[in-house]
């Protein structure tokens, strides 16, 4: 297990990081638990040379966000998912609902910031979010 300390605009969360298993993962955040499934599950570190290193990790970046990936439209607040108004491949313009989430006792929608088609939806209903979590993206 790894324990963090996070600050997060000002508001702290204490994180545990349980042992993954393939794709899942335990984690608690301030006392709640969560089970998440992992996008990537993670790899063996490579065995390479020192002089190829630099060049694997300048790789990484590109990789993991590809030329052209789009706009990630992020959750504002943290709080649960109560509806997800869109699928991949839709395409959606710039101000539409793109999903809901309810914080604080109130609901609020997700807007698309950009027009575009949507690339991938990173949540489902019933998921809890922190600030800045990924909801969907357009490209």
């Amino acid at each position: 297990m790894k324990e963090y300390k996070f600050k997060i605009n000002g508001k702290e969360y204490n994180v545990t990081i349980g042992e993954a298993d393939g794709k899942n993962l335990s984690v608690n955040v301030n006392g709640a638990d969560y089970q998440v499934e992992l996008e990537n599950a993670p790899a063996a570190a490579p065995v390479a040379a020192p002089a190829a290193a630099p060049k694997a990790e300048a790789a990484a970046p590109a990789a993991a966000k590809p030329a052209g990936a789009g706009v990630t439209v992020k959750s504002p607040l943290p709080g649960i998912i109560i509806s997800v108004d869109v699928k991949e491949g839709q395409a959606v313009k710039r101000g539409q609902k793109v999903a809901v989430i309810e914080a604080m006792k109130m609901e609020n929608d997700i807007l698309a910031e950009a027009d575009g088609t949507i690339t991938a939806v990173h949540t489902r209903k019933g998921d809890s979010v922190l600030e800045g979590a990924d909801i969907v993206t357009i490209a």
